[in-house]
């Protein structure tokens, strides 16, 4: 059996992308997905909780998982390796289109797994230490972090401008040309008529 694995973090995010790359290899090898696993959920959940949890435990000595890049196993060296670990154990080979690996055929790709999992995880601490270092140094030179003080939301543009707004949806002005008129995004619309009605709610109730 082969298997192609996919998996987004998020909803926003598409399926189609690593899709199309997994494709691309399978035309190169003459391969047949036999079987598509397709899952959204965040890399930093455990693998028995998601799909990939169920595809480890029904593949087999012979089966191949074609994915588009190894980190969509796992978001941390020890998830990953485990995920290859048993696996390979199992005799399932991994394919990645991204890396161009062929984990699970010999020993070399087993040690090349581990080298790349070491990397990633390294390469990820390095971004956090250098985030926080780079926000100690400018806390140092006195640089406001954060949001600057008196700098308004978005929607308090629109404060005083209620009555031309209902005047305009009176009239059957959509919203998206009000919003444009006041030079404000369509959100901030919304959410600045949400909160009238909400204040209005909050009279009313008194």
């Amino acid at each position: 059996m082969i298997y192609g694995y996919i998996r987004v973090s998020t909803d926003k995010q598409s399926v189609e992308n690593q899709r199309f790359e997994i494709n691309k290899l399978i035309k190169k090898t003459n391969f047949k997905v036999d079987e598509w696993i397709e899952e959204t959920v965040s890399g930093t959940v455990s693998p028995k909780k998601r799909n990939l949890g169920k595809l480890i435990e029904k593949a087999k000595e012979g089966d191949t998982i074609i994915c588009s890049e190894i980190s969509r196993l796992g978001r941390n060296m020890f998830m990953i390796m485990s995920v290859l670990n048993v696996l390979m154990e199992r005799g399932v080979k991994i394919y990645t289109v991204k890396e161009n690996y062929r984990l699970g055929e010999d020993l070399t790709s087993k040690v090349l797994a581990f080298a790349f999992s070491i990397s990633a995880e390294i390469e990820r601490t390095l971004i956090s230490e250098r985030t926080r270092e780079a926000l100690k140094r400018k806390k140092a030179e006195g640089v406001v972090l954060g949001r600057p003080k008196g700098k308004q939301n978005s929607h308090k543009k629109l404060d005083g401008c209620e009555y031309k707004i209902r005047k305009m949806l009176g009239e059957g002005v959509s919203k998206s040309s009000i919003s444009k008129q006041l030079g404000v995004s369509e959100s901030t619309l919304y959410h600045y008529l949400k909160t009238l009605n909400v204040q209005k709610s909050g009279m009313h109730s008194k």
